[in-house]
């Protein structure tokens, strides 16, 4: 309630007391000091007493000042090169007017005198000192000593003490041996009353400090009748941000194309927090497979670093990484099977079967490269990351990519220390060394799934240890982000300031689903949209049929010709 509210409500309940009706009645009995006073309603004598009805002093206290609000027009400032809505005349007039919001200027309201007002800049022991820093020091008669007073009053006056005290002769003495005050200028000068009160004016002014109520306490943080923070400029929301570079990816033996993605997921909330990063880290000759099937690729699909945004830090977030394949005939386990058997240094003896897969590979990615398959995955606990307790171990430098002394991690499924919340806006930078991954089970693709894994990941007898593993190197470096990265892409692939160069291979942010509701305003337009086919069943079909594409397509009304194309998902 308002406070007109809650004073009527204090009025109707202790109105009706027997010493508020005696004093009405014009009875002289006093009111107890427990009962409650009824005052002043400010809002209905204003509304009652409206300015114009005042008359001189009285209208400046009860009308607003005339110059107090005051409307200016700031630039927006935007993260990205190019702005991120459809060109004009892509939409009729009335959406390409609500588009426009996030791009025009702002028109912002300000009060001139806000700062005087307590509301919004409350008076703190902290901003009392501050106030007082440059006031002199005030030296009062009854703060000096007195018996160097009498003392230097004893030196001047000589003979003073000689004199009989109340003479005629001590009274001459003080007239001769006292100083005269200077004489007031223009005492006996005719002024106008206008011209003395601003020369008075003027002189009050002079040296005054700019705080009045400088020396005054400052009042207990449980008085405080209401605090109002000033608004601060719209900006985009971003949560605590992490880099993450994907190095190099490694097999046992390499035949086909192998592809990535990365996602955090919250398994305390069950929700999945950010959008999949998709990164390629195939060698040339084996992105040659695919030639067909893929047109000259854009620099946003080369990206191997990502920035993740984490608007409420957790110990139960992980990053999980998925990997997958060409689509190709047979079951999920027997596809992986050659990469749990088979070994490159054993090419001689499996010089035959590795052959046969090259070839099977060839076929499968010339007539379904554009299609994938789950292979494997794995998953890191940021947790694990950013804590001390998990024990690194250097390993030897990468021929490869001649980085020196990286930090091996060889367990990914360590405990989390504590449940407390954690931060991961600053930590020391790591680069982890993945070694093993799980095989993709096929009945086991749903997000429940994985998050049962997660958890029982985080146990020290964890049931995942007892499956066979993929053997692979995958080489990850985890670090804070920078607030202005350079060659960043947003979500909506635009080119984030400052983007010196368009040539080099970017980095893209990735953009986040929260998993609770971050109350922040829309500044910024995003015209994305995300599929995710959650199952299919067929168990109640019979037939031999074991690998299914599905395609998926948005429609634009009923015309076939307008509908936008969308990749495949299995």
């Amino acid at each position: 309630m308002v406070a007109s509210e809650v004073r009527k409500q204090m009025s109707r309940e202790h109105g009706s007391s027997p010493q508020l009706s005696e004093r009405r009645s014009g009875s002289h009995q006093t009111v107890p000091l427990a009962e409650v006073v009824e005052p002043l309603d400010v809002e209905e004598f204003l509304a009652a007493h409206p300015p114009e009805a005042e008359s001189g002093h009285l209208r400046d206290l009860a009308d607003f000042p005339p110059d107090d609000l005051e409307v200016i027009q700031e630039p927006r400032e935007l993260r990205t090169l190019e702005p991120g809505v459809p060109e004009e005349g892509m939409l009729d007039m009335r959406t390409q007017d609500a588009v426009k919001t996030y791009t025009e200027d702002w028109l912002v309201v300000r009060r001139r005198y806000q700062g005087l007002s307590t509301a919004y800049t409350p008076i703190t022991p902290q901003r009392q000192r501050e106030r007082q820093q440059g006031l002199p020091r005030q030296v009062f008669e009854t703060d000096e000593p007195e018996v160097e007073d009498v003392e230097e009053r004893r030196r001047s006056s000589g003979s003073l003490d000689e004199t009989p005290r109340g003479s005629w002769a001590s009274s001459i003495f003080d007239l001769r041996n006292s100083v005269p005050d200077a004489p007031l200028p223009g005492l006996l000068e005719r002024t106008a009353p206008e011209e003395a009160d601003l020369r008075n004016a003027a002189l009050r002014r002079e040296g005054r400090h700019p705080e009045i109520l400088a020396l005054f306490p400052a009042p207990d943080e449980d008085e405080a009748v209401e605090r109002r923070s000033p608004p601060e400029m719209p900006r985009e929301h971003f949560g605590q941000r992490i880099l993450v570079k994907c190095l190099s990816l490694k097999f046992e033996i390499e035949f086909e194309p192998i592809f990535g993605s990365l996602a955090l997921y919250d398994i305390k909330e069950k929700k999945k927090i950010s959008e999949n990063f998709y990164f390629d880290l195939n060698s040339e000759a084996v992105k040659g497979l695919l030639q067909g099937h893929s047109a000259p690729p854009a620099i946003s699909s080369l990206a191997r670093a990502a920035i993740f945004s984490i608007s409420h830090p957790s110990p139960d977030i992980f990053l999980v990484i998925r990997l997958e394949k060409v689509l190709q005939q047979g079951d999920i386990g027997e596809c992986c099977e050659p990469y749990m058997v088979l070994r490159e240094a054993d090419g001689a003896k499996n010089k035959e079967k590795l052959e046969r897969l090259r070839t099977a590979a060839e076929q499968f990615c010339s007539r379904l490269g554009r299609y994938r398959m789950p292979f494997a995955w794995t998953a890191v606990h940021l947790r694990n990351v950013l804590s001390s307790a998990s024990a690194p171990e250097r390993d030897p430098p990468d021929p490869d990519t001649g980085r020196k002394g990286t930090w091996k991690r060889r367990t990914l499924d360590r405990l989390s220390v504590g449940d407390e919340a954690c931060g991961f806006g600053n930590f020391r930078p790591a680069t982890l060394t993945i070694t093993n991954f799980f095989k993709q089970e096929g009945d086991r693709l749903s997000d429940e799934d994985l998050y049962k894994f997660l958890a029982d990941m985080r146990r020290p007898s964890s049931l995942l240890r007892r499956l066979r593993p993929i053997t692979a190197l995958l080489k990850i470096d985890i670090s804070p982000a920078p607030e202005s990265p350079h060659y960043c892409l947003s979500p909506e692939l635009l080119h984030v300031r400052p983007y010196p160069d368009p040539r080099v291979r970017p980095t893209k942010e990735i953009l986040e689903f929260p998993a609770r509701e971050v109350f922040a305003p829309y500044t910024m337009y995003r015209n994305l949209l995300f599929i995710y086919p959650q199952s299919l069943n067929f168990s109640s079909r019979q037939g031999s049929m074991r690998n299914i594409a599905i395609k998926v397509q948005l429609m634009a009304g009923e015309d076939p010709s307008q509908a936008l194309p969308v990749p495949a998902v299995l």
